[in-house]
């Protein structure tokens, strides 16, 4: 089993993490124990309840599960999906934000500090302006006293520590870093989603493609059975009501064209959208028809537990119990005094040559207390929405787990019964196939009429069309199963050859 990923912070240097765990040592707040237990039965079952065990293993599955389809354009198209598209961009860049409040966090435990230095000159007027005034009583400029200049100057350093001993701040820390990692989580669910979204577009957009082909043989068959029915209304064989039933059934056929090729569009739209290309680009790409792709005849699966430690969603809503968690142990810490260490040393002179001696030599520090010893009502509503935060984060956890269970369950009952209704329509193919032949050689042994050898095939081509229906929903039961197993974030394990090789 893969590990869920690693935060950066965890590669920190060993004195970092030694100084987090000596910060940790003592919080104020409940101390996070993990999430509940939701779901004890899932947690210890060797294997789901509706997983048909003739379809499926419960061996770990394949994390890139689009690779077992063995279709190359579906993987590339997952791969650029996964390297291009907004929604991936979007979720990384929150990742980078919350990281970045982690660290900002992780800065306030060390002290911070600045440096300032500066130059002034000032010029101050001197003497009483009425001494130098003439009998005018204007001032004579010849007898004015000269002005004061004088220079200043300073450099000096400041830095302050808040010591936190009561812990508020690294419940801070804590849930920053939480934060942190339920965006990791965030970005592994968007991959997921993300790759099965892609799947379910692509295998649809071949089963329409299929169809359609389908479609047009059947249009070629219902116009030669009219012509033939035209050719025997004017032999008298045949009614016009004859006619104009064959009529009818190529209007149909016909008219059932134009929705499939809409369909067509829009999958390929979706699938432009979903690599990050504008609609249009990849229709030169996927134009032309491929074959649907197949899952594996058997599909690993693991186990209920392997799944409730995969899926990235419910880390997601774990990370949210622990982050909330820790916001009541920030909003006690109101109710205890801050306490800093504050200090500033520096140099201050009236003269260049003066200022590093030791008579210009200046400093000044000391603690300080804050207590806001009025506000512990609004410190009392703080904690109150704390706790109803973290109560609500257990809520949506249980629902959560819930929820996947329940979704994993029900994609391997709907893949099972959807692929037992396409072992069927294999055999009803087999045997129209069987019919077809067999109709072809009444034919030319002259026991079985043109038109009717044509409506035998026409069946045949219907079977067929819904055969194609059936695989590419299969498909898209198959994929929606593993988007419920959560696989897709993960890196693949490395294969033999590249072990080997990288062993040289």
């Amino acid at each position: 089993m893969t590990p869920f990923l690693p935060l950066r912070h965890a590669r920190r240097p060993a004195a970092g993490a030694a100084l987090a765990m000596v910060l940790a040592a003592c919080s104020i707040g409940p101390d996070y124990k993990g999430p509940p237990h939701v779901a004890p039965v899932a947690e210890h079952a060797a294997a789901f309840h509706r997983a048909d065990p003739a379809l499926t293993t419960t061996q770990a599955p394949l994390s890139h599960w689009w690779e077992g389809l063995d279709d190359p354009v579906l993987t590339d198209l997952v791969t650029t999906a996964l390297r291009n598209s907004p929604d991936m961009k979007q979720a990384a860049a929150r990742l980078h934000t919350a990281r970045a409040t982690q660290r900002e966090r992780f800065a306030g435990f060390f002290p911070g500090g600045g440096m300032a230095a500066f130059w002034d000159r000032t010029r101050l007027p001197t003497g009483d302006i009425t001494s130098v005034l003439g009998g005018s009583g204007q001032p004579d400029a010849m007898a004015l006293p000269p002005a004061i200049k004088s220079d200043s100057y300073g450099a000096g350093f400041d830095a302050s520590w808040e010591i936190d001993p009561f812990g508020g701040n690294r419940r801070g820390y804590e849930g920053a870093r939480a934060q942190s990692e339920a965006q990791m989580a965030q970005l592994a669910d968007t991959r997921v989603r993300l790759a099965a979204d892609v799947g379910r577009n692509y295998v649809s957009l071949r089963g329409v493609q299929h169809r359609l082909a389908l479609m047009q043989r059947t249009i070629e068959i219902e116009r030669n059975m009219l012509d033939l029915t035209r050719q025997r209304r004017m032999q008298g064989t045949a009614s016009q009501e004859d006619v104009e039933r064959f009529l009818g059934q190529l209007s149909q056929v016909q008219a059932a064209i134009a929705p499939m090729q809409a369909q067509q569009a829009s999958y390929m739209d979706a699938l432009a959208t979903l690599t990050g290309r504008e609609a249009g680009q990849l229709d030169a790409q996927l134009s032309a028809p491929a074959p649907i792709p197949l899952p594996p005849e058997v599909v690993p699966v693991g186990n209920p537990a392997d799944l409730l430690r995969r899926r990235p969603d419910i880390r997601v809503a774990e990370r949210d119990i622990a982050a909330n968690n820790a916001q009541i142990g920030q909003a006690i810490g109101q109710y205890f005094p801050k306490i800093s260490l504050f200090g500033t040393v520096g140099f201050t002179a009236a003269n260049g040559q003066r200022f590093f001696s030791g008579d210009s030599f200046s400093y000044m520090g000391g603690p300080t207390l804050e207590w806001s010893i009025l506000n512990f009502a609004r410190t009392n509503s703080r904690v109150g929405e704390a706790r109803g935060g973290r109560d609500a984060a257990l809520a949506h956890y249980q629902g959560v787990v819930l929820s996947a269970l329940q979704d994993a369950e029900g994609a391997l009952s709907r893949f099972g019964h959807q692929r037992e209704y396409v072992l069927k329509l294999q055999d009803a193919r087999g045997a129209s196939d069987r019919s077809w032949i067999l109709a072809r050689q009444r034919q030319r042994a002259g026991t079985l009429s043109v038109i009717d050898a044509l409506d035998v095939e026409r069946q045949r081509v219907q079977i067929e069309q819904e055969q194609a229906q059936a695989q590419a929903s299969m498909t898209n039961d198959y994929i929606a199963v593993q988007k419920a197993l959560g696989l897709g974030w993960e890196s693949p394990a490395p294969s033999a050859a590249a072990v080997r090789t990288a062993g040289r």
